[in-house]
């Protein structure tokens, strides 16, 4: 179990989380650019006492998860439209929130304009959320969570997205090592064995889709989310060592290290620390030094990257999220106001 000097940590990220959300979501709104909201929930952490676990994300329609703005606001790959919020439009906002490495993870999905159009899918999003939570008691099988999950998404007509899931939260880890399931994924599923820990704290986030395919695929190129993440798996110094990497690069490596330790962040985070050793590039130089950068940090498997997720069929995709402290009395939600 956490004590109560940890409780408090993981309560206040799950605090400033929530208040995160619920003071953006007016925000979304025909005319406002995805970047703007972005960046207004960034700097609502900041203000409120925490820092973001990962970059705020934007996901409309049938893109699921895992974009963010890069620093020139370039437009997501494939997305032909402008990045500007349309009447209409289903939108999921995901905010995390650290304090001292103790995370809060909420997301929410709502339309642009409220017209009604996404009434149902956004209920049964909500829905399904909250029955897999009431199943979060200590020692309750995995495949009872996701069937709890799927259950108001089969009765409301849509389909639960079977290849994304919540996941186990620990210090300073945003994915710890056990997934969540949100579909009746069954009691042999070899990727949900075990059972509810007793003391776990877990992003639940069941997603549903009006496609009839339940799967999402990567938007390619690799860095199409333009996040990153330090993988922890390469010492600098050795790299140093063993040539792998140059002096300068080795300095740039140890500022993305000291900056975010193992949790992801943006591009529009981490560009300007070419600033200092190249003052005089141009834009155009900088990016170029800033991709070689990437693309080296990557194949010596300092950094990794995420794709972002869309629906495979097109379908749109309704998500709703709380992080979720299991104790002796059942779940306690911990991203509330």
């Amino acid at each position: 179990m956490v004590n109560e000097d940890e409780l408090k940590l993981w309560k206040d990220a799950g605090h400033v989380a929530r208040r995160t959300l619920e003071n953006i979501k007016g925000e979304i709104k025909p005319g406002v650019s995805w970047h703007e909201v972005i960046e207004k929930a960034e700097r609502y952490i900041i203000r409120h006492g925490g820092k973001p676990a990962f970059p705020a994300t934007i996901a409309v329609n049938d893109v699921a998860a895992h974009f963010t703005t890069d620093h020139n606001e370039n437009a997501l790959f494939g997305w032909e439209e402008n990045m500007i919020f349309e009447k209409g439009q289903l939108v999921k906002l995901d905010v995390g929130v650290q304090i001292q490495g103790r995370i809060g993870d909420n997301a929410l999905t709502l339309e642009v304009g409220n017209g009604g159009n996404h009434t149902e899918q956004i209920r049964a999003a909500k829905e399904s959320r909250d029955s897999a939570i009431e199943q979060m008691v200590p020692g309750n099988s995995w495949h009872n969570v996701g069937a709890a999950a799927e259950q108001p998404v089969i009765d409301a007509g849509f389909t639960s997205i079977r290849n994304l899931c919540g996941h186990k939260l620990e210090v300073g880890a945003l994915h710890a090592g056990v997934s969540v399931p949100s579909f009746r994924c069954g009691k042999d599923h070899i990727g949900f064995q075990g059972k509810v820990e007793l003391g776990g704290i877990y992003a639940v986030e069941p997603f549903n889709t009006t496609g009839s395919s339940g799967l999402i695929e990567n938007i390619q190129p690799s860095n199409s989310s333009n996040i990153y993440r330090v993988t922890g798996d390469l010492d600098i110094r050795k790299a140093l060592a063993k040539k792998k990497l140059k002096p300068l690069g080795a300095q740039l490596a140890r500022n993305l290290e000291t900056r975010y330790s193992n949790l992801p962040f943006a591009e529009r985070w981490a560009f300007p620390i070419l600033e200092k050793p190249f003052p005089e590039a141009n834009e155009e130089s900088r990016q170029s030094k800033w991709n070689a950068l990437v693309k080296k940090l990557i194949s010596i498997r300092f950094l990794e990257t995420y794709h972002a997720l869309r629906c495979t069929d097109g379908g749109l995709i309704g998500q709703f999220e709380h992080t979720v402290y299991v104790t002796d009395g059942g779940p306690e939600i911990l991203t509330v106001e």
